[in-house]
Formats: C-alpha cells, sequence, structure tokens
C-alpha cells in the first residue's frame, strides 16, 4: 500500500485537479509558480499579484465581472443537429459531448447574456475553452448568429470574448462553414450600425482567428493572450526558423498593429463602457450635409468669402432646416 493512502482527506482537499469538482485552498500560477490562497486570488480576479499571469475563468465569472452588479439576462440559443457525421475516434462524439455538458453545465462552448456595462446595453458572447477547447462547430456559429440578432434587436453593442484552439474536427466541412456564417452574422451588426467589439484571451487560435474573432471595430486583448492561426511550434517547425520573443502574444500583436489595446482585466470593465459610449456616438450621429462641412472648412481656415455651392440654401434659418 503507497505512503499517499495514508494521507487525511482534509490535507488532499486542499490540491485538486481543475474538474475534479472540490474546492480548494491553494492555487499554483502557471506562469511563476507561486501558490496563491484562492480568496486571495478570487478578489484578484484570477490574476497572479506576483507576476500579474492572467489564468482562465469560467464564462459565468466572466460575465460577472462585465456586467453591472453582475447582473444579467440569459439568452438562448437554437439547438442545431447533433453528430451529424456520426463521428467517433477513441469516443463517440455524442459521449465527448455528454462529458463536456456535464464538466461545464452548459449546452457548448458559446454563451449569450445580455445586461448593463457601465449603464450601456449590450449583448455578450463569452467562449469557454474548457469545452472542447472552446472549438467551433455548428452550435457555436448558431450562438453567434442569435447574439447578432440580439444586438440588432436591441439596438445594442455586440462584444465576443473569443478563447479557442479552432475549427471541432468532430463536424468536418459544416464546422469550417460556421466561418463564413459567422462573418455574415457580423457584417448584420456593421450594417445595422452597431458597434462589434472582441476581446482576445488566452489562447484564440485556428479558424475562430480566422473569422469573426478578428473583424471587431476594436480590438482588445488580455496580457500574455496566446494570439494566432496557426501556434508557434507548428510554424517554427514548417519555416525551421526562431520565432522572435513573445511572438503572437498580445503585447507582440499589439506592438504590430494587430490589436488594438492590451487591457487588465481590472481596467477592462471601464475600457469596455468607454467604447461602448464612444462608438454608439459616432454610429448613431447622422451624416452631416456637404454644405455644411464647406461652411465648417471655411471657418476654420479663417477664409473671408466663401462661394456657396449651389445646394446651400442663402438664410440661416433654411440653412438650420437643412442641418435638420
Amino acid at each position: 500500500m503507497s505512503w499517499l493512502s495514508n494521507i487525511p482527506p482534509g490535507i488532499k482537499n486542499i490540491f485538486r485537479r481543475e474538474d475534479d469538482g472540490k474546492d480548494a485552498l491553494w492555487s499554483k500560477c502557471p506562469g511563476c509558480g507561486e501558490m496563491i490562497f484562492q480568496r486571495d486570488l478570487e478578489a484578484a480576479r484570477y490574476v497572479c499579484p506576483s507576476c500579474n499571469h492572467h489564468m482562465a475563468i469560467t464564462p459565468e465569472e466572466r460575465l460577472a465581472l462585465i456586467f453591472d452588479d453582475g447582473a444579467y439576462e440569459a439568452v438562448e440559443a437554437p439547438e442545431p443537429v447533433t453528430d451529424p457525421l456520426k463521428f467517433r475516434d477513441e469516443k463517440r462524439y455524442t459521449d465527448r459531448l455528454r462529458e463536456n455538458r456535464r464538466k461545464t453545465g452548459q449546452p457548448d462552448a458559446m454563451q449569450i447574456a445580455v445586461g448593463a456595462v457601465g449603464g450601456a446595453e449590450a449583448v455578450v458572447a463569452v467562449q469557454n475553452f474548457r469545452f472542447m477547447g472552446g472549438s467551433m462547430g455548428m452550435a457555436l456559429g448558431e450562438v453567434l448568429v442569435k447574439a447578432a440578432e440580439e444586438a440588432v434587436a436591441r439596438r445594442a453593442a455586440l462584444i465576443v470574448f473569443a478563447a479557442s484552439g479552432g475549427a471541432r474536427m468532430q463536424e468536418g466541412i459544416l464546422s469550417l462553414m460556421q466561418m463564413p456564417r459567422t462573418t455574415v452574422a457580423v457584417d448584420m451588426v456593421r450594417e445595422a450600425r452597431l458597434p462589434y467589439i472582441v476581446v482576445l484571451t488566452n489562447p484564440t487560435t485556428g479558424g475562430v482567428t480566422a473569422s469573426y474573432a478578428m473583424l471587431g471595430d476594436v480590438h482588445l486583448a488580455e496580457p500574455g493572450a496566446l494570439i494566432g492561426f496557426a501556434g508557434p511550434r507548428v510554424i517554427e517547425q514548417t519555416i525551421r526558423e526562431k520565432l522572435p520573443e513573445g511572438f503572437q502574444r498580445a503585447e507582440f500583436l499589439e506592438e504590430k498593429g494587430m490589436v488594438d489595446l492590451v487591457v487588465h482585466r481590472h481596467e477592462l470593465k471601464d475600457t469596455l463602457s468607454r467604447l461602448i459610449r464612444v462608438l454608439m456616438k459616432k454610429h448613431r450621429q447622422p451624416a452631416k450635409p456637404q454644405a455644411e462641412e464647406a461652411v465648417k472648412e471655411a471657418e476654420a481656415d479663417n477664409v473671408a468669402t466663401l462661394e456657396p455651392p449651389k445646394a446651400m440654401p442663402s438664410s440661416p434659418v433654411n440653412l438650420d432646416k437643412a442641418a435638420e
């Protein structure tokens, strides 16, 4: 008999596996290896106080951090056909789905919620990497389309938190078809002149990066997030060259212009709130008449006289009416 079997249960419960469903008193930081008291880690929103490593959090924790007072309304999406290809590898696809649904408590890798972010209504879609690596299948496509429709119906901003390893191989070409499908959903939001904001978390790779994750009006990223299409190891093996330090990390992509801003988790809600207010105001502002634009440019350049275009009314009263 192993001596490990003699350890009291209370000591065993201090450390646990990520998915065994038991509470832990301490957690180990993947970045620096420091042991952090669980209550302190929760208070820090799962950011290591020593190395600033942003740990993975559940969709429920993410939504509670983003929405005002942690209050939001869940939105259900239509359920697609399950296992259309009757796929089987080491396990049947249906068994994998059942196992991941039990582990996460969610029907698939993305969920939608509606609530207020800094007082402004927003529709938020969050990917769950714990559900089959956040892989993109037909169910995820349905959820994102539903989120876009909800944003258009409510005249609200759409925010997507991306975290994925790519397309779901068990659904074959049907999974790859979600790339153009989700792109159409993003276009639907754009045509309604509503903001579409993407927050890239660790990791965001594969077909998700090649579709809706890189189509935002603004791209934010959490510090240290891995972002790219193929992973750095695959790239190194392909080109047979050593990649630069920090390659495909959020800070590297911000420097190269692929990410607009790297935002600490503690500042993310305030940043999103400001962006929504600015973008909603910009998108709702009607286009100014050409005549008024000409007058304002002339005043800015201190031009003494300007021959008004024929379409511009001569009296100030008529000009005000034209501006309306």
